[in-house]
């Protein structure tokens, strides 16, 4: 896939990426192995700005505390150039953006170029990669079948996760620019490809636990791999 920077005279330059919509979701009720719950991944598109706050996007739906929102989670990237490769596979799904659960739709991101700990200024908020997605079965839910999950690893572009730095709104024709590039350069894509890997790659291994950006359960969780 092509890459939103190009180099120049020894220096890199990148893009600005667009801000195609941000999206929030009341909660929905579901029912998953004969139990209802709730569940915030029917996000559709807000009317106006959404806030950026420190523990998760204001008034955004966060059925399980666990694994969603919080300090490390707050907010969720995902890119519009991979929704070409989604619809063809699934054309009889009701598009729109925030199809994956995503708070914020950016146009040409890019996970083989986007570092973990990267900082970027989103509208008028500063926020700090830290993780990808990982698919669980209320995406399943979303697209109508669980087989979605695998595909979603396979494809192997899971979109990001976000600390927010500085609070602040994000409305669609913001941009996001990089403030600050990390100096690991373990990105998000290697970081995905790294969790589902049999034999995990070494190098890929230490980058993450020396990276301070990942949280400190993720780097634990990979120490036996050393």
């Amino acid at each position: 896939m092509s890459k939103p920077s190009w180099e120049h005279d020894g220096f890199m330059y990148f893009r600005d990426m667009k801000v195609c919509s941000v999206n929030t979701a009341r909660p929905t009720l579901i029912t998953w192995n004969g139990r209802d719950e709730y569940t915030g991944i029917y996000k559709t598109t807000a009317k106006g700005p959404i806030k950026l706050r420190k523990y998760q996007v204001a008034g955004d739906c966060i059925a399980n505390r666990k694994v969603h929102g919080g300090l490390h989670k707050a907010c969720y990237l995902f890119s519009t150039r991979h929704y070409p490769y989604w619809k063809k596979r699934y054309p009889d799904l009701d598009w729109q953006w925030g199809m994956f659960g995503e708070n914020i739709s950016l146009d040409d991101m890019d996970e083989e170029e986007m570092r973990i700990g990267d900082t970027y200024r989103i509208g008028n908020a500063l926020v700090e990669v830290t993780m990808p997605r990982e698919p669980c079965y209320k995406l399943g839910v979303r697209f109508g079948t669980q087989k979605i999950l695998r595909d979603f690893i396979d494809f192997g572009y899971p979109g990001a996760y976000v600390r927010i730095l500085e609070n602040g709104e994000v409305r669609a024709g913001d941009v996001a620019e990089l403030v600050e590039q990390s100096a690991n350069p373990l990105s998000i894509r290697q970081f995905f490809t790294l969790l589902y890997q049999k034999e995990k790659t070494r190098e890929w291994v230490q980058l993450a636990l020396e990276n301070p950006a990942l949280p400190r359960y993720k780097r634990e969780s990979l120490i036996k791999y050393k």
